[in-house]
């Protein structure tokens, strides 16, 4: 799982990471400040802010260190203590609490904290697809504990990830439609793509990045009896058949089989999960169907997140935020003819 980034980087998120309580099971690094995007250049990169993920075992005795080290990177929650920070965390949205627009060492971060529990559910059953989702793509591993069920969830999470791409796309695809498919996964519903995110962006993150979403995935392909995969030619070969496609809907995870079932079953029907799925399994639109369950568990938790992400960071980060976001889509959109095309 352990991917380079930028040259010469080590050090910063050392230095970065040292500043923090370190009682810490997994921390990583992600988005345009830590992976070069498509129309981003080296100088514009080390100005985007650096975002950081750390999960927890102990979020009350984590907040409570981190007051103390960091308090003025809370909000005004931080008047609540520690308890009703965790509580607002474990509760709330995705089950991540983050810090934003925080001046560490020179640059700019936000991070977010999840609790170890918390994202091994998410990890196993896509629960919000919020952190989950983060961890589809190339992201730089900073710290793994050796707990064997967390490596254990980060695995059944990519696996997860291929299968539901599977069902989304033709018989026929280039690793190219894949890694598009998977990118693009964790943005199925999230209303900030239709306000305030770069339109191109998955195109972006696929096009710098192909080959830390090889060294990601390349594994997973090549073990998947479900699929002819030739890595040489790039190409993928995928069973489209009605027993291939239900033994795909059967291995996804338990969240998005829910929605499925939610979205096929007319109410006061109740019918098992497995006769639904294999129903859905003969669907000639069952890619579609899958795509919907997708984007209505990502629909669900973005919102959430947001409107809790306004506590978490107060009202005035909130705004600058946001306003950074909506410059970013607005030269997105100025950009786009010349990156629309993936060659």
């Amino acid at each position: 799982m352990t991917l380079p980034a930028l040259h010469n980087t080590g050090v910063l998120y050392r230095r970065i990471l040292s500043q923090f309580p370190q009682d810490i099971s997994l921390a990583f690094a992600y988005g345009s400040g830590v992976f070069k995007q498509h129309g981003t250049s080296q100088g514009q990169m080390e100005k985007n802010m650096l975002d950081f993920v750390f999960a927890v075992d102990d979020p009350v005795t984590w907040h409570t260190m981190n007051l103390l080290q960091n308090r003025k990177h809370y909000s005004i929650l931080k008047l609540f203590g520690p308890t009703m920070i965790s509580s607002i965390q474990n509760e709330h949205g995705a089950a991540v609490y983050y810090n934003t627009l925080v001046p560490v060492d020179g640059r700019i971060i936000k991070y977010g904290v999840i609790s170890t529990e918390s994202l091994i559910d998410d990890l196993m059953h896509w629960k919000t697809l919020y952190v989950a989702g983060r961890l589809h793509k190339p992201v730089k591993m900073l710290v793994q504990s050796e707990n064997a069920k967390l490596r254990a969830a980060l695995v059944a999470n990519l696996k997860s990830t291929v299968t539901a791409s599977f069902l989304m796309l033709p018989e026929s695809f280039t690793e190219e439609d894949l890694f598009l498919q998977i990118a693009g996964l964790s943005y199925a519903g999230d209303f900030r793509m239709v306000i305030g995110e770069d339109k191109s962006k998955v195109a972006n993150i696929v096009k710098d990045n192909f080959q830390h979403f090889r060294i990601l995935y390349s594994n997973i392909l090549r073990d998947c009896p479900q699929v002819v995969y030739k890595p040489q030619q790039g190409k993928l070969e995928v069973d489209k058949s009605p027993e291939g496609q239900f033994t795909q809907l059967m291995a996804l995870p338990r969240t998005l089989q829910q929605r499925i079932t939610k979205l096929v079953d007319p109410p006061g029907k109740n019918r098992d999960v497995e006769e639904i799925l294999l129903q859905v399994a003969q669907d000639p639109d069952c890619g579609a169907v899958v795509q919907q369950g997708i984007s209505s568990i990502v629909k669900s938790s973005s919102i959430t997140q947001s409107i809790k992400g306004i506590a978490t960071a107060g009202l005035w980060k909130t705004v600058s935020y946001s306003s950074k976001k909506l410059m970013k889509m607005w030269k997105g959109w100025r950009r786009k003819p010349s990156v629309s095309q993936m060659s």
